[in-house]
Protein backbone atom coordinates (compact mmCIF):
# COMPACT_ATOMS: atom_id res chain seq x y z
CA UNK A 1 0.00 0.00 0.00
CA UNK A 2 1.50 3.05 -1.43
CA UNK A 3 -0.97 5.66 0.09
CA UNK A 4 -4.47 5.67 1.89
CA UNK A 5 -7.82 7.47 1.05
CA UNK A 6 -9.62 8.95 3.67
CA UNK A 7 -12.90 10.64 4.33
CA UNK A 8 -13.09 13.73 6.79
CA UNK A 9 -16.77 14.56 8.53
CA UNK A 10 -18.36 16.04 11.41
CA UNK A 11 -20.77 13.72 13.55
CA UNK A 12 -23.76 14.53 15.99
CA UNK A 13 -23.96 18.25 14.21
CA UNK A 14 -25.76 18.83 10.52
CA UNK A 15 -23.94 21.71 10.02
CA UNK A 16 -20.27 21.42 8.54
CA UNK A 17 -17.18 22.60 11.20
CA UNK A 18 -19.33 21.64 14.31
CA UNK A 19 -19.75 18.45 16.00
CA UNK A 20 -17.50 15.59 16.71
CA UNK A 21 -14.83 15.46 13.76
CA UNK A 22 -14.03 12.47 12.27
CA UNK A 23 -11.52 11.04 9.65
CA UNK A 24 -12.84 7.43 7.90
CA UNK A 25 -10.55 5.33 6.12
CA UNK A 26 -12.63 2.96 4.20
CA UNK A 27 -9.67 0.55 3.05
CA UNK A 28 -7.31 0.14 5.49
CA UNK A 29 -6.12 -3.92 4.36
CA UNK A 30 -2.10 -4.41 5.04
CA UNK A 31 -2.08 -1.48 7.73
CA UNK A 32 -0.63 -2.86 10.98
CA UNK A 33 -1.87 -1.25 14.56
CA UNK A 34 1.32 0.42 14.76
CA UNK A 35 0.23 2.65 11.59
CA UNK A 36 -3.20 2.68 12.81
CA UNK A 37 -2.16 4.73 16.38
CA UNK A 38 0.57 6.25 13.93
CA UNK A 39 -1.82 7.88 11.82
CA UNK A 40 -4.14 8.55 14.36
CA UNK A 41 -2.29 10.78 16.26
CA UNK A 42 -1.07 12.26 13.53
CA UNK A 43 -4.46 13.89 12.28
CA UNK A 44 -5.13 14.92 15.89
CA UNK A 45 -8.64 13.81 15.48
CA UNK A 46 -10.13 12.77 18.70
CA UNK A 47 -10.27 9.01 17.55
CA UNK A 48 -10.03 7.76 13.91
CA UNK A 49 -11.78 4.58 12.05
CA UNK A 50 -10.18 1.83 9.83
CA UNK A 51 -12.24 -0.08 7.62
CA UNK A 52 -12.11 -3.71 6.11
CA UNK A 53 -14.48 -4.58 3.10
CA UNK A 54 -16.16 -7.70 3.90
CA UNK A 55 -19.56 -7.98 1.93
CA UNK A 56 -21.72 -5.19 0.50
CA UNK A 57 -22.70 -3.88 4.02
CA UNK A 58 -20.42 -5.20 6.17
CA UNK A 59 -16.96 -4.05 6.74
CA UNK A 60 -14.23 -4.90 9.82
CA UNK A 61 -13.62 -2.10 11.98
CA UNK A 62 -10.70 -0.77 14.45
CA UNK A 63 -10.87 2.72 16.17
CA UNK A 64 -8.18 4.35 17.81
CA UNK A 65 -7.92 7.15 19.67
CA UNK A 66 -4.38 8.97 20.31
CA UNK A 67 -3.68 6.46 23.04
CA UNK A 68 -4.11 3.21 21.53
CA UNK A 69 -7.11 0.81 20.06
CA UNK A 70 -10.87 1.00 21.22
CA UNK A 71 -12.93 -2.23 22.03
CA UNK A 72 -15.99 0.10 20.59
CA UNK A 73 -16.99 4.12 20.18
CA UNK A 74 -20.25 5.35 18.80
CA UNK A 75 -19.01 8.88 16.72
CA UNK A 76 -16.91 6.86 14.90
CA UNK A 77 -18.83 3.69 13.92
CA UNK A 78 -21.89 6.42 13.04
CA UNK A 79 -19.70 8.56 10.82
CA UNK A 80 -18.39 5.42 8.85
CA UNK A 81 -21.82 4.66 8.06
CA UNK A 82 -22.62 7.57 6.70
CA UNK A 83 -19.42 7.56 4.55
CA UNK A 84 -20.01 4.02 3.24
CA UNK A 85 -23.93 5.22 2.79
CA UNK A 86 -22.36 8.18 0.32
CA UNK A 87 -20.26 5.80 -1.42
CA UNK A 88 -23.09 3.64 -2.36
CA UNK A 89 -24.63 5.99 -3.77
CA UNK A 90 -27.93 5.14 -2.58
CA UNK A 91 -30.70 7.51 -1.37
CA UNK A 92 -32.76 5.22 0.45
CA UNK A 93 -32.54 3.69 4.25
CA UNK A 94 -29.55 1.28 4.45
CA UNK A 95 -27.93 -0.77 7.25
CA UNK A 96 -24.48 -1.36 7.84
CA UNK A 97 -22.92 -3.90 9.94
CA UNK A 98 -19.14 -3.10 11.64
CA UNK A 99 -17.31 -6.03 12.82
CA UNK A 100 -15.93 -4.91 16.05
CA UNK A 101 -12.57 -6.95 18.07
CA UNK A 102 -15.54 -8.71 19.99
CA UNK A 103 -18.61 -8.08 18.30
CA UNK A 104 -20.69 -7.21 15.31
CA UNK A 105 -23.30 -3.49 15.69
CA UNK A 106 -25.29 -2.47 13.09
CA UNK A 107 -26.16 1.10 12.10
CA UNK A 108 -29.26 2.16 10.25
CA UNK A 109 -28.61 5.43 7.86
CA UNK A 110 -30.79 7.75 5.74
CA UNK A 111 -30.12 10.78 3.56
CA UNK A 112 -30.86 14.21 4.72
CA UNK A 113 -31.14 17.34 3.32
CA UNK A 114 -27.95 18.54 4.91
CA UNK A 115 -26.08 15.52 4.60
CA UNK A 116 -26.88 11.22 6.68
CA UNK A 117 -28.36 10.33 9.57
CA UNK A 118 -27.04 7.41 11.48
CA UNK A 119 -28.61 5.46 14.32
CA UNK A 120 -26.04 2.91 15.75
CA UNK A 121 -27.90 -0.09 18.14
CA UNK A 122 -25.31 -0.21 20.90
CA UNK A 123 -27.00 -3.23 22.32
CA UNK A 124 -28.09 -4.56 25.72
CA UNK A 125 -26.15 -2.39 28.29
CA UNK A 126 -24.84 -4.17 31.79
CA UNK A 127 -25.07 -2.56 34.74
CA UNK A 128 -22.25 -3.17 36.99
CA UNK A 129 -22.78 -1.47 40.19
CA UNK A 130 -23.16 1.67 42.08
CA UNK A 131 -20.63 3.57 43.91
CA UNK A 132 -21.10 4.16 47.33
CA UNK A 133 -18.12 6.29 47.97
CA UNK A 134 -18.49 9.60 45.68
CA UNK A 135 -15.80 11.76 47.63
CA UNK A 136 -12.89 11.08 45.52
CA UNK A 137 -14.63 11.18 42.02
CA UNK A 138 -15.80 14.37 42.85
CA UNK A 139 -12.50 15.98 44.20
CA UNK A 140 -10.92 14.42 41.03
CA UNK A 141 -13.46 16.64 39.05
CA UNK A 142 -12.75 19.93 41.48
CA UNK A 143 -16.00 19.20 43.10
CA UNK A 144 -17.87 19.14 46.06
CA UNK A 145 -20.65 17.02 47.87
CA UNK A 146 -22.82 19.95 47.21
CA UNK A 147 -22.54 19.66 43.16
CA UNK A 148 -23.90 15.99 43.28
CA UNK A 149 -27.48 15.41 42.82
CA UNK A 150 -29.28 14.06 45.87
CA UNK A 151 -31.22 11.90 44.61
CA UNK A 152 -29.39 9.57 41.86
CA UNK A 153 -26.35 7.40 42.21
CA UNK A 154 -22.88 7.19 40.61
CA UNK A 155 -23.33 3.65 38.24
CA UNK A 156 -20.82 2.13 36.32
CA UNK A 157 -22.43 0.98 33.23
CA UNK A 158 -21.47 -0.43 29.72
CA UNK A 159 -22.67 -0.65 26.07
CA UNK A 160 -19.09 -1.56 25.05
CA UNK A 161 -16.93 0.67 26.98
CA UNK A 162 -17.63 0.88 30.63
CA UNK A 163 -18.39 4.55 31.88
CA UNK A 164 -18.82 5.65 35.55
CA UNK A 165 -22.31 7.96 35.06
CA UNK A 166 -21.33 10.91 37.77
CA UNK A 167 -24.79 12.29 38.36
CA UNK A 168 -23.98 16.75 39.30
CA UNK A 169 -26.78 19.62 40.04
CA UNK A 170 -26.93 22.21 37.53
CA UNK A 171 -24.07 24.60 37.19
CA UNK A 172 -21.72 21.70 38.19
CA UNK A 173 -20.57 21.30 34.96
CA UNK A 174 -19.62 24.97 33.95
CA UNK A 175 -17.36 24.43 37.21
CA UNK A 176 -15.64 20.52 36.72
CA UNK A 177 -11.98 20.26 35.93
CA UNK A 178 -10.28 17.01 36.24
CA UNK A 179 -7.80 17.61 38.63
CA UNK A 180 -5.37 14.57 38.93
CA UNK A 181 -5.84 11.26 36.18
CA UNK A 182 -8.92 9.26 36.86
CA UNK A 183 -7.49 6.02 35.25
CA UNK A 184 -6.48 4.48 38.97
CA UNK A 185 -9.93 5.66 40.61
CA UNK A 186 -12.21 4.01 37.77
CA UNK A 187 -10.25 0.69 37.57
CA UNK A 188 -10.98 0.06 41.36
CA UNK A 189 -14.99 0.26 39.94
CA UNK A 190 -14.36 -1.55 36.64
CA UNK A 191 -14.85 1.58 34.91
CA UNK A 192 -12.52 2.70 31.73
CA UNK A 193 -13.87 6.19 31.30
CA UNK A 194 -16.44 8.56 33.47
CA UNK A 195 -19.02 11.29 32.16
CA UNK A 196 -20.71 14.10 34.06
CA UNK A 197 -24.30 14.19 33.43
CA UNK A 198 -26.68 17.24 34.14
CA UNK A 199 -29.87 15.81 34.43
CA UNK A 200 -32.10 18.89 34.39
CA UNK A 201 -30.13 20.17 31.26
CA UNK A 202 -29.66 16.48 29.95
CA UNK A 203 -26.10 18.13 29.36
CA UNK A 204 -22.93 15.90 29.33
CA UNK A 205 -19.29 16.21 29.68
CA UNK A 206 -16.47 13.59 28.76
CA UNK A 207 -12.58 13.87 28.72
CA UNK A 208 -9.77 11.83 28.75
CA UNK A 209 -8.66 10.65 31.87
CA UNK A 210 -6.03 13.10 32.00
CA UNK A 211 -8.01 16.12 31.45
CA UNK A 212 -5.90 17.36 28.61
CA UNK A 213 -8.48 16.52 26.11
CA UNK A 214 -12.18 17.14 26.07
CA UNK A 215 -14.49 15.36 24.17
CA UNK A 216 -17.10 16.97 21.81
CA UNK A 217 -19.57 14.42 21.24
CA UNK A 218 -19.41 10.88 22.93
CA UNK A 219 -21.66 8.35 21.82
CA UNK A 220 -20.73 5.36 23.60
CA UNK A 221 -21.61 7.68 26.38
CA UNK A 222 -24.85 8.61 25.18
CA UNK A 223 -25.82 5.02 25.03
CA UNK A 224 -24.47 3.89 29.34
CA UNK A 225 -26.76 7.58 29.87
CA UNK A 226 -29.67 6.58 27.92
CA UNK A 227 -29.79 3.15 29.66
CA UNK A 228 -29.23 4.78 33.00
CA UNK A 229 -32.43 6.64 32.72
CA UNK A 230 -34.14 4.50 31.70
CA UNK A 231 -32.77 2.28 34.97
CA UNK A 232 -33.82 5.09 37.27
CA UNK A 233 -36.98 6.07 35.39
CA UNK A 234 -36.04 9.54 34.05
CA UNK A 235 -36.74 8.04 30.49
CA UNK A 236 -39.31 6.20 28.68
CA UNK A 237 -38.77 3.00 27.02
CA UNK A 238 -38.98 3.83 23.12
CA UNK A 239 -39.04 7.36 23.52
CA UNK A 240 -36.15 9.19 22.25
CA UNK A 241 -34.30 12.06 24.02
CA UNK A 242 -31.69 14.53 22.75
CA UNK A 243 -28.75 14.59 25.24
CA UNK A 244 -26.19 18.08 24.49
CA UNK A 245 -22.46 18.04 24.84
CA UNK A 246 -19.69 20.05 23.42
CA UNK A 247 -20.97 23.36 24.57
CA UNK A 248 -17.77 23.92 26.34
CA UNK A 249 -15.03 22.59 23.49
CA UNK A 250 -17.10 25.66 21.45
CA UNK A 251 -18.39 22.59 19.01
CA UNK A 252 -22.16 22.10 20.21
CA UNK A 253 -23.23 18.65 19.45
CA UNK A 254 -26.53 17.07 19.67
CA UNK A 255 -26.84 12.90 20.44
CA UNK A 256 -30.66 11.37 20.04
CA UNK A 257 -30.80 8.61 22.82
CA UNK A 258 -33.69 5.83 22.81
CA UNK A 259 -33.16 3.11 25.32
CA UNK A 260 -35.59 0.06 24.94
CA UNK A 261 -37.42 -1.94 27.67
CA UNK A 262 -38.29 -1.27 31.64
CA UNK A 263 -36.62 0.19 34.02
CA UNK A 264 -35.96 -3.51 35.43
CA UNK A 265 -35.58 -5.33 31.67
CA UNK A 266 -32.98 -2.67 29.78
CA UNK A 267 -33.11 -4.31 26.54
CA UNK A 268 -31.04 -1.82 24.10
CA UNK A 269 -30.35 1.86 23.46
CA UNK A 270 -30.37 3.41 20.28
CA UNK A 271 -27.78 6.26 19.78
CA UNK A 272 -27.99 8.38 16.58
CA UNK A 273 -26.79 11.89 14.79
CA UNK A 274 -26.37 13.64 11.84
CA UNK A 275 -23.38 13.33 9.44
CA UNK A 276 -21.92 16.31 7.81
CA UNK A 277 -18.92 15.30 4.83
CA UNK A 278 -16.41 17.99 5.37
CA UNK A 279 -13.72 16.94 2.33
CA UNK A 280 -11.63 14.03 1.66
CA UNK A 281 -7.72 13.49 1.55
CA UNK A 282 -5.12 11.08 0.40
CA UNK A 283 -1.92 9.78 2.99
CA UNK A 284 0.81 9.82 0.09
CA UNK A 285 3.48 8.86 2.91
CA UNK A 286 2.63 5.99 5.31
CA UNK A 287 4.24 5.24 9.09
Amino acid sequence: MSHLDYTHVNVFSPAPYTGNSLPVFPDSRGLSDGQMLRITQELRHFEAIFLEPVAATMVRARVFDLFGELPFAGHPIIGAAATLHRAAGDAGAQTWHFELTHRTVSVTTEATEHGYFGLLDQGRPEFRGKVQEPGPFLRAFGLEAGDLHPDLPLEVVSTGLPYLIVPVRPGALERARIQTDLTPLLHRVGAQFAVLLDEAALEVRHWNNDGLLEDVATGSAAGVVGAYRLRHGLAQGGEAFVLHQGRFTGRPSTLRTQPEGTPDHVLTVKVGGDVTVVGRGVLEVLP
